[in-house]
């Protein structure tokens, strides 16, 4: 159903229009009246009438259909209202209400019962416990904050209330404008999912930013967001990171933070940029609303001083962004502009020296110049040229270009002349440097994120292999966690293990070990036995003529070091023993993405070093890739010292069916393949620990 009536009323009903000021129902009718040009009906059966508008006993009452309610009741009252609006053919309300999941049991239900009936009924309802909606487009103020909001390009969610009134107040004081600001409350039917395709949609809204605590409907969020990051910016601050504050966020709205590592995996694999601060969050909405990706990481740093041209280059190293090596051409020309003082490389230094006509020239030769894909404009300031007439060079310069160019005017606050010129053509200023450049590379970022191809997992598993039933038949026989055993499974699924057998007396394994490798690798199968080399159950590089001894001994140092008398052993593996790089490959589910897969260097090392990337599954061929490459470790991979290297495109098939298996069996919760073995000819599956849950 559309929104566009939430945002766009001809009428608003507010429905607890309190006689008294400061009251919730109060104040969100005073806005209305202040800013909205439609009819505004308050209803409240204890009063005739407010602000000398008539009231009403019950929205049933009100003599026009109502495009949009705001519901300000006490919160056991809101059923019933909502089944009146919905009797009366209203299609939008906000419940401004509080009292709902985020203080309790109670709370729970209540929310529970208002979300199945506007669900049911088709009602697009914001909140509860929610401030409101602002939409400067039709003047409509439907919250009981204090104040408006600007006109802008920009569209804002929040799930904090609280975080909603200080961005207002910011906000207006920066002279930043919104085309839309919800306040999403406790998010019972609509969410930011709803919002960012209502959004995307919207010609007035040119980046949508957030402010989320959690995120309930994620495999829609990736597949609504990767499609609208095509041609709008999403910029989200996600809190609780860690898991103090994912408690704190929690306890806040009712709101179940899922694990850090699957939303940084779902904002990557959906072109969303994620920050960390208010401030970036702002910096980037502002740049990203003004100005258009880049061709290149690579950028032209103009300055009339020699350090913060310095703190420019660092900036851009911390940020992957890389300076511009300047064509001979550009250098020519202004070493014609340029005093014999200046530096003529990247960055360019001016010196104090110059004026206005030098910067003026020298930014057009740097913006020419087609190995220049930004530019950073600095200046310190200086008596030669004043600010308001380098930011109109500034903004001449923007109307003559498609490249970025963003400003650092370092000083005091710049004169209302020179804001209101860089403003009017799109230039961002910033007074710190590393700022600046930060705010840059969010454009580059979001230029690179548009590439990500839009499309799920295209491994299809070999025919003929019921893997549900499978997985359910070993888990059964396990009492819900597979080992060793279930390598049988992924061989016939196309992903290559070690071969081996189980043995289940020392004659048996010394008859196995001869079959295989020149060496063998010995591990105690029992369903009690996690880490097994911890408790003395592994032996790797073991002689055929030594693996009877071995068996013995390794039996006898398991049940000597598992300390317990329930210990269920099914016999001992014998493993061919295989040589190269050790990786992991691993599947957490999480309750709001679903399949999470997790790829890293392997072995004992992914505990200690941790060197991991994460995806939610299916994953696309690149994606995969891509997720391979960002480990720290790569180039271990890649191959040293003349080393050949790993069969990378071989180990991307392995990832993709990994992620396949566990997205079309829902009933693994978590599946470690650690170590897989991998060099040049391939990988191979050593080990596996599966989890499965009824």
């Amino acid at each position: 159903m559309s929104l566009s009536k939430l945002f766009h009323p001809s009428t608003v009903a507010v429905i607890g229009a309190s006689r008294k000021e400061g009251q919730v129902g109060r104040e969100v009718f005073t806005n209305l009246i202040d800013t909205f040009p439609g009819e505004v009906f308050p209803v409240n059966p204890k009063a005739e009438q407010l602000e000398g508008i008539r009231c009403y006993d019950s929205v049933a009452g009100v003599p026009e259909k109502v495009d949009l309610a705001v519901i300000a009741v006490p919160a056991r009252v809101v059923p019933g209202v909502l089944e009146e609006c919905d009797q009366v053919g209203i299609e939008n309300v906000i419940v401004v209400s509080g009292g709902f999941k985020e203080v309790g049991e109670e709370g729970v239900e209540l929310e529970r019962e208002i979300a199945q009936f506007a669900r049911e009924r088709g009602i697009n309802m914001i909140g509860p416990n929610a401030i409101g909606v602002i939409s400067t487009g039709s003047c409509l103020n439907a919250t009981f904050a204090q104040e408006m909001a600007l006109p802008g390009n920009i569209s804002f969610m929040s799930q904090s209330g609280a975080f909603c009134t200080a961005v207002l107040d910011w906000a207006n004081e920066a002279g930043l404008g919104f085309n839309h600001f919800v306040s999403l409350g406790n998010k019972a039917a609509l969410d930011e999912v709803d919002l960012i395709r209502e959004w995307d949609a919207d010609e007035n809204t040119d980046v949508i930013l957030g402010y989320l605590e959690g995120i309930d409907r994620g495999s829609e969020f990736i597949k609504v967001a990767r499609e609208v990051t095509q041609t709008t910016p999403i910029v989200v601050v996600k809190s609780g990171r860690t898991e103090v504050g994912a408690s704190a966020a929690a306890s806040h709205t009712g709101t179940l933070a899922g694990s850090d590592s699957a939303y940084q995996a779902a904002f990557e694999q959906s072109g969303v940029i994620r920050v960390d601060t208010i401030e970036e969050l702002f910096d980037f909405g502002s740049i990203l609303a003004q100005q258009s990706p880049p061709e290149s990481r690579k950028v032209g740093v103009l300055t009339n001083a020699g350090g913060p041209g310095v703190m420019a280059a660092d900036a851009l190293g911390k940020y992957g962004l890389e300076l511009a090596k300047l064509e001979d051409e550009t250098l020519e020309k202004l070493g014609g502009v340029l005093s014999s003082l200046a530096s003529k490389k990247n960055p360019i230094d001016l010196t104090g020296k110059a004026n206005e006509e030098d910067y003026r020239k020298a930014l057009d030769y740097v913006i020419a110049d087609d190995q220049v894909g930004s530019v950073l404009a600095m200046s310190a300031p200086a008596a030669i040229f004043s600010y308001p007439e380098l930011a109109e060079i500034l903004a001449d310069a923007r109307e003559k270009t498609d490249k970025p160019i963003v400003g650092t005017l370092m000083g005091g606050r710049l004169p209302d002349q020179a804001q209101e010129s860089l403003k009017g053509a799109g230039v961002p200023n910033y007074f710190d440097p590393d700022r600046a450049v930060r705010a840059l590379s969010a454009l580059v970022d979001y230029g690179e994120a548009r590439e990500i191809e839009v499309s799920g997992s295209e491994v299809i598993l070999p025919d003929g292999v019921d893997l549900e039933s499978e997985v359910r038949a070993l888990a059964k026989k396990s009492d819900g966690m597979i080992g060793l055993e279930g390598l049988d499974l992924l061989s016939r699924l196309g992903i290559p293990v070690v071969e081996s057998k189980v043995a289940r007396s020392a004659d048996e394994a010394a008859e196995i070990a001869r079959g295989l490798s020149a060496k063998v690798a010995l591990k105690v199968e029992s369903l009690n036995i996690t880490h097994k080399s911890d408790l003395g159950g592994v032996r790797v590089g073991v002689n055929p003529g030594e693996v009877s001894n071995e068996y013995e001994r390794l039996l006898a140092d398991v049940r000597e070091n598992f300390g317990a008398p329930n210990l269920n052993i099914q016999g001992v593996r014998i493993q061919e023993m295989v040589e190269g790089e050790e990786v992991i490959v691993g599947v957490n589910r999480d309750p709001q993405f679903g399949p999470l897969i997790m790829f890293g260097l392997g072995g004992i090392y992914v505990e200690v070093l941790k060197d991991v990337a994460f995806r939610v599954a299916p994953v696309s061929r690149p994606e995969v890739k891509k997720m391979i490459k960002s480990i720290d470790g790569y180039p271990i991979l890649e191959g040293v010292r003349g080393g050949p290297g790993v069969d990378v495109s071989a180990l991307v098939e392995v990832v993709q069916k990994v992620g396949q298996l566990a997205y079309e069996v829902p009933e693994i919760s978590e599946l470690d393949l650690n170590p897989i073995i991998v060099d040049s000819t391939g990988p191979r599956v050593v080990d596996m620990r599966m989890k499965v849950s009824r």
